[in-house]
C-alpha cells in the first residue's frame, strides 16, 4: 500500500489552489462539497472559478506563488502548466507539513485524489496510487452501478438510531448483527424504494421487539476457499468471510483471499506443514467448538474446497457431537481449478474417461496407495500432496505397469500469479522438479491429458 486512505475533516478550514484553469475549477469543486473555505492564486481564471469568485464562494489572488501563502492552510492543489511553479509548490508545502497535490504529477504529490462515488454521508474512494487514473474511473463507474443512491439516506437513518441500538444491545455482535439486519433486509429495501418513514417505523419496531440481553448464538462456516484466485470465491463464500468474527484458516489459503476477510475479524493461524503441525486437527476441532461457544460467527476457511483432502468431514462430526450449528460451503477445488489454469482438462474423450483422485502423502515413509485403482487406462490421476513423495510415488506406478513415458505435470500455486507449470513424464518428472526448486502447495496430474498443456494453455505463468 504506497498511499494510506484517509478522509480529512475540512469543514470550515483554509485550502489554497494555484491555478486557475478548468483542472483547477474541479478541484474547487470538490473542496467546496467537503465546506472548505478555498483561496485560489492565478493571474487569470478561467469562466467556472471566475463564477464562483462572483458568487463569492471562492477567494481570488491574483499574485504569483511565494512560500508565505501557505501559512493557515490545511491542504495545497498545485494545478499549474508550469512544472517549476509545481515543484517550487510541492517543496515549500513539505517543508512545512502541510498536505501537498500536485494535479497529474505523482511524483510531486504527498496526497493524491481518488476517483469519488459520492452517497453522502456515504463515499467511496477508489485509487491506483496515481498509476492508472484511467483505471480507477472506470471502477468507479462500475461501482456507480452497484451502490443505490439510497445508500446516503440509510445511512442517515442509521445514524440516528446508533446510539439507541447500542445502549439496547450489550453484546458488541449481537448489536453487529442487528445493523446487518437493518442494512440488508426489509429495511434497507424501504429506504431504496423511497419509503424513509416506514422504514423508520419498522426499525422502531425491530428494535423493540429484539432482547438485548440474550446471549448471541454461535455458528462455525467450513468455506472452500478455492486454489488461490480470489475470483474463484463463490459469491456465499465471500459474504460470510465479511460477516466473520473469527477466521481460522489453513495453509493453503492464500494471502490474496485472506485480504477480503473482514478487517475487524480475528485471524487464527491453523495450517498444517509435513512434520509441522501448528495446531493438530483435535485441537482444531476444539477450537471451532469453544469459539462458537462464546457466541461468535466463525469462518473455518480451507484451501480449495473443505470435503475434498481438507478434513472438513472430521471437524463437522465434533461440531454435530457438541450441538453447534454449522454450514459448508463447497470451494473450487485444487484439482479443478490448477488444471484448468494450465490448460490440462482432466476429463477428455480421446485421453481419458475417468479421474481419480488421491493424496500422495506419505505417512512414515510408506506407500499406502490403492495402485491397482491409480493404474487404469483412459485415467486422470491428481495427486494431492504429492511434492515429497513424487519420485518414490512415480517409481512405484512404473513397477505396477504404468508407462515410464505417461504424461505427467506438476502445478505450483495454481491459479495465482504465482503459478509455474512443469511437465515431463513419470521417468523424468522428478529431476525436473528438483532441478527447479519446487516448494508447496503442488499438484501433480498423471495421464495422456497432459499433452495438451502445450496447446490449451492460456493462463501466463510465472517466470521460471
Amino acid at each position: 500500500m504506497e498511499f494510506l486512505p484517509i478522509f480529512m475533516n475540512l469543514r470550515g478550514r483554509h485550502c489554497l489552489l494555484v491555478g486557475g484553469g478548468a483542472v483547477a475549477a474541479r478541484k474547487a469543486r470538490l473542496l467546496l462539497e467537503a465546506g472548505a473555505q478555498i483561496t485560489v492564486i492565478a493571474p487569470q481564471l478561467g469562466p467556472t472559478l471566475a463564477r464562483l469568485v462572483a458568487e463569492k464562494k471562492v477567494t481570488h489572488r491574483t499574485v504569483s506563488f511565494a512560500a508565505d501563502q501557505l501559512a493557515g492552510n490545511a491542504l495545497v492543489f498545485a494545478a499549474t502548466d508550469e512544472r517549476a511553479v509545481n515543484r517550487h509548490i510541492y517543496e515549500a508545502a513539505s517543508a512545512r507539513g502541510i498536505p501537498v497535490n500536485v494535479v497529474d504529477q505523482p511524483d510531486l504529490c504527498t496526497f493524491i485524489m481518488p476517483s469519488i462515488v459520492d452517497r453522502s454521508p456515504v463515499v467511496v474512494a477508489v485509487s491506483t496510487g496515481g498509476a492508472a487514473p484511467v483505471l480507477a474511473r472506470l471502477i468507479r463507474a462500475r461501482l456507480e452501478t452497484l451502490i443505490p443512491t439510497g445508500y446516503g439516506r440509510l445511512a442517515s437513518l442509521v445514524a440516528e438510531f446508533r446510539e439507541r441500538v447500542k445502549q439496547h444491545f450489550r453484546h458488541p455482535v449481537q448489536r453487529r448483527r442487528f445493523w446487518e439486519s437493518v442494512l440488508d433486509g426489509p429495511i434497507a429495501e424501504r429506504v431504496h424504494a423511497g419509503q424513509d418513514a416506514a422504514a423508520r417505523a419498522a426499525l422502531e419496531r425491530s428494535l423493540a421487539s429484539t432482547s438485548g440481553t440474550a446471549s448471541p448464538q454461535g455458528a462455525v462456516y467450513l468455506v472452500g476457499a478455492g486454489p488461490g484466485d480470489p475470483d474463484l470465491l463463490t459469491f456465499r463464500a465471500l459474504r460470510l468471510m465479511q460477516q466473520a468474527d473469527v477466521v481460522v484458516y489453513d495453509r493453503l489459503v492464500s494471502q490474496e483471499v485472506l485480504n477480503l476477510v473482514r478487517r475487524e475479524a480475528e485471524i487464527i493461524y491453523a495450517g498444517k506443514e509435513r512434520a509441522n503441525h501448528t495446531l493438530p486437527q483435535e485441537d482444531i476441532n476444539q477450537l471451532l467448538v469453544h469459539l462458537a461457544k462464546e457466541g461468535k460467527r466463525v469462518v473455518r476457511l480451507k484451501g480449495g474446497d473443505p470435503f475434498i483432502f481438507g478434513r472438513g468431514g472430521e471437524e463437522i462430526d465434533t461440531l454435530m457431537a457438541q450441538g453447534i450449528t454449522f454450514e459448508v460451503v463447497p470451494g473450487i477445488t485444487a484439482a479443478v481449478g490448477c488444471a484448468a489454469y494450465a490448460g490440462i482438462p482432466l476429463t477428455h474423450r480421446d485421453y481419458a474417461h475417468s479421474v481419480l483422485f488421491a493424496t500422495g502423502h506419505l505417512k512414515d515413509g510408506t506407500l499406502n496407495l490403492n495402485w491397482t485403482a491409480l493404474v487404469q487406462p483412459r485415467q486422470t490421476l491428481v495427486l494431492y500432496m504429492g511434492l515429497i513423495g513424487v519420485r518414490p510415488i512415480f517409481k512405484e506406478l512404473i513397477a505396477r505397469g504404468m508407462s515410464a513415458a505417461m504424461p505427467a505435470a506438476l502445478i505450483q500455486q495454481g491459479t495465482t500469479p504465482r503459478q509455474r507449470v512443469f511437465t515431463g513424464t513419470l521417468a523424468t518428472l522428478p529431476d525436473i522438479v528438483e532441478r527447479n526448486d519446487v516448494k508447496a502447495p503442488t499438484l501433480i496430474i498423471v495421464g495422456e491429458v497432459v499433452r495438451l498443456h502445450e496447446k490449451l494453455n492460456w493462463f501466463t505463468p510465472a517466470p521460471k
